[in-house]
């Protein structure tokens, strides 16, 4: 199996080349305003590891919830190459992404959305396989409300919001990962297992997950949430 993956969901973007199981990844800070440095990785994955696109079974991206901007570039080019191609595409979440990472059975992610809210769902991880166990909710960080029984949580949310989430919950978080983020190692992994099910999508149809339209706050809502105009 042979899989192109890109992740764009934060500031710290990531391509990754999994063939036959191995994973060759390249982290990109800040990429997911430039189009070009995410091409230019991408190229050199390929010419490293001597292969087309046209070799590959499916190329991916990490859908979100995260950062639009990000999320419309990954989309974007894994469109470009798949189209070019003839190729399907994984369509992957980036919070199982994340949720994989994390090597534990139980997982609850949370990021930070901004705008003082949090992205978050609980899900079940075993070797290269996710299963969202809630739906992926967009919540103001104290209106979260951890599944019954312990759980490993990921996420930048327990970073930037420790007390609303961390501190409420720590007698049922043994472990706190608040320094994960979406990677595209990840997002080949569970892609080989999308691809292998023939869970693919055709390039025109591929598209973001977006859990909420706005992208900033009105004047008036900031100053409601004691920010400054």
């Amino acid at each position: 199996m042979k899989i192109l993956a890109l992740e764009a969901s934060s500031e710290l973007a990531s391509v990754a080349l999994l063939v036959d199981g191995a994973i060759v990844a390249r982290r990109i800070e800040g990429a997911s305003r430039h189009s070009a440095s995410v091409l230019h990785q991408v190229r050199e994955l390929l010419a490293d590891a001597g292969l087309s696109v046209s070799a590959l079974d499916a190329v991916a991206f990490g859908a979100g919830p995260g950062a639009f901007t990000g999320l419309r570039l990954a989309c974007g080019v894994a469109q470009g190459l798949a189209l070019g191609a003839d190729l399907g595409i994984a369509v992957i979440g980036s919070l199982d992404a994340i949720a994989l990472q994390a090597g534990a059975e139980r997982v609850f992610v949370a990021t930070d959305a901004r705008m003082g809210e949090v992205y978050c769902a609980a899900f079940e991880a075993g070797k290269d396989v996710v299963q969202a166990l809630s739906p992926i909710r967009c919540l103001a960080p104290e209106d979260v409300e951890l599944p019954p029984g312990c759980w490993t949580a990921a996420g930048s949310a327990f970073r930037v919001w420790p007390d609303a989430l961390y501190t409420r919950f720590s007698d049922r978080l043994p472990v706190c990962l608040d320094g994960l983020t979406a990677r595209a190692d990840e997002v080949a992994r569970l892609a080989a297992g999308s691809a292998a099910r023939g869970d693919l999508v055709s390039p025109e149809t591929a598209a973001p997950l977006y859990i909420r339209d706005k992208v900033a706050l009105t004047t008036a809502e900031r100053l409601a949430r004691g920010g400054r105009a």
